[in-house]
């Protein structure tokens, strides 16, 4: 009887530290968090050359200035804290800058292209979450002017601040960010993160036993615009 006891238990703690170390160790050694969203790199940039008035499209960028745009969500998955970033190329877009002011702007995004490290993740965001059929794409359409005059022109990167509507899954929302611009060259890079709550724009983020995503995260973006 005391083998069987002793068997019992043994069986017992096995499974309780499956359940306590098993997360611990998926969590540790096996997931981790994804890079952070793209942002404004000053390595290699040259000096400003001719004047920032104009029209503007975005383009794909050259390294490390690659066009992107994306999301950026905390979760739990199989008991595991995990920051996701997901991100794609697929940004159109375009800026008018008269008077060293920036008067308007919009940026486009393929919402079915966002990808992260993991299939089914993408599989659930394009479907159930975004409905990327039936809103394939999330816009930023600047709402008033900004003042670039105080950019430096030395290769160097200064902050402005934007207002704009952000648009997803056919919901819109007026939004402020703080941008990042980059003056290099005849180019201009511009990057930011705009906190988001999902369900502001329709969006139920996932909560699904074994992956829960928090109600809030940010839109990000990194784009690069030369001269039309």
């Amino acid at each position: 009887m005391s083998r069987r006891w002793w068997v019992l238990g043994g069986i017992a703690v096995v499974a309780v530290l499956g359940l306590v170390v098993g997360p611990w160790v998926y969590g540790t050694w096996i997931a981790g968090d994804d890079a952070p969203a793209a942002s404004v790199s000053t390595s290699g940039a040259e000096p400003a050359t001719g004047e920032v008035n104009g029209q503007w499209v975005v383009y794909a960028g050259l390294p490390p200035n690659e066009t992107a745009a994306g999301y950026t969500v905390h979760e739990i998955l199989n008991g595991a804290s995990v920051t996701v970033v997901g991100s794609t190329g697929e940004v159109s877009g375009s800026a008018t800058v008269e008077a060293e002011k920036l008067t308007a702007g919009e940026i486009a995004v393929q919402v079915a292209s966002i990808s992260t490290d993991d299939s089914r993740r993408d599989g659930q965001f394009d479907g159930r979450v975004m409905s990327a059929d039936e809103f394939p794409t999330a816009t930023f359409v600047l709402d008033g002017p900004v003042d670039l005059s105080g950019l430096p022109v030395d290769g160097t990167s200064g902050t402005v601040t934007a207002t704009g509507t952000l648009t997803i899954k056919g919901e819109a929302r007026p939004v402020t960010a703080d941008v990042e611009v980059l003056r290099s060259g005849d180019a201009l890079v511009a990057s930011g993160s705009i906190p988001v709550t999902w369900t502001d724009f329709g969006v139920q983020p996932p909560s699904l036993g074994f992956v829960t995503v928090d109600g809030s995260g940010t839109v990000d973006f990194l784009v690069s615009l030369r001269r039309a």
